[in-house]
C-alpha cells in the first residue's frame, strides 16, 4: 500500500518591521525633529525640521515612503558640501600654481647666478 499525500503547509508570513518617520536633522543634529509629509495628490514629499525650520521637497513616486524623502535630503546635502569641497580644492591648486611658478623663476634666477659665477672663475687672462 502507498503512503497518503501530505498536505504542505502554509508559509508563515513575517512581519515587516515598520520604518522610521521621524529623523535626526542634517543641520541641528537634534535627535527626532524632522518629520516627513508626503502628499500623494501634487506627488511631493516634504521633510521639514520642527527645531531649525529647515525643509526639503521632493517629487515622490507611488512606493515612495518617509525614508526615501529624507535619504534623498542626505544625498542632496552631501552633494552640495562635495561640490564646495571641489571649488575650494581648485581654488587651493591654483594658489598652489602661482607658488610653484614663483620658485620656479626663484630657481631660473638662481641658475643664472650659478652659471654667470661659474664662467667668472673659468675664464683665464693669461
Amino acid at each position: 500500500m502507498g503512503k497518503r499525500k501530505s498536505r504542505a503547509k502554509p508559509a508563515t508570513t513575517k512581519r515587516m518591521d515598520k520604518l522610521d518617520t521621524v529623523f535626526s536633522c542634517p543641520f541641528c543634529n537634534h535627535g527626532s525633529s524632522v518629520e516627513c509629509q508626503i502628499n500623494m495628490k501634487e506627488m511631493i514629499g516634504i521633510a521639514t525640521c520642527r527645531i531649525c525650520e529647515e525643509s526639503f521637497s521632493t517629487t515622490i513616486t507611488a512606493l515612495s515612503e518617509a525614508i526615501d524623502i529624507y535619504s534623498e535630503w542626505i544625498d542632496e546635502c552631501e552633494r552640495v558640501n562635495t561640490v564646495e569641497d571641489d571649488v575650494e580644492q581648485e581654488e587651493g591648486v591654483e594658489e598652489e600654481e602661482v607658488y610653484e611658478e614663483e620658485e620656479e623663476e626663484e630657481e631660473d634666477d638662481v641658475e643664472d647666478e650659478r652659471v654667470s659665477t661659474k664662467r667668472k672663475f673659468n675664464y683665464r687672462d693669461d
